[in-house]
C-alpha cells in the first residue's frame, strides 16, 4: 500500500479511537450519522460517496476528499467517474479548489498503486 494512503489511514484511526474512547456523546453521534448517511438507501452507495467527494471538495477539505476517494475507489468507482465527479465540484468551487484537485489526483493514483 503506498505510503500516502497508508499514513492517512493509520492517523485517521488512531486519531478517531481516542476521540471516541473519550466518551463524548454528541461526537459518537456525529460519528455515527456520518456512518449511516452513506449506507444504501433510495441513492446507491457510489453515489452518495460521489456526492460526499464533492461537497467535500468545495468545502476544501482534504482528509474529507481522501475519505471519499477511498470508499469511492473500494466501491468500484472508475477513475473516469471520479474525474467528472471532480470537474464539477472544481466548476462549482471555482479555482481555489484546483490544489485540492491536485492532491486528489495524487491520492488516487497512490490508491490505483495500491491495488487494494
Amino acid at each position: 500500500m503506498s505510503n500516502l494512503v497508508e499514513e492517512f489511514n493509520s492517523y485517521r484511526s488512531k486519531m478517531n479511537e481516542k476521540l471516541l474512547a473519550d466518551n463524548n456523546l454528541v461526537i459518537k453521534r456525529i460519528f455515527n450519522l456520518d456512518t449511516n448517511a452513506y449506507a444504501e438507501g433510495a441513492l446507491n452507495v457510489k453515489t452518495k460517496e460521489l456526492l460526499g467527494l464533492v461537497a467535500s471538495t468545495v468545502l476544501r477539505c482534504d482528509d474529507c476528499i481522501k475519505y471519499h476517494l477511498e470508499t469511492s475507489y473500494k466501491e468500484g468507482i472508475s477513475k473516469e467517474e471520479m474525474m467528472e465527479a471532480m470537474g464539477i465540484a472544481t466548476l462549482v468551487g471555482g479555482t481555489i479548489v484546483i490544489p485540492h484537485l491536485r492532491r486528489a489526483y495524487e491520492f488516487w493514483e497512490a490508491l490505483e498503486e495500491s491495488g487494494q
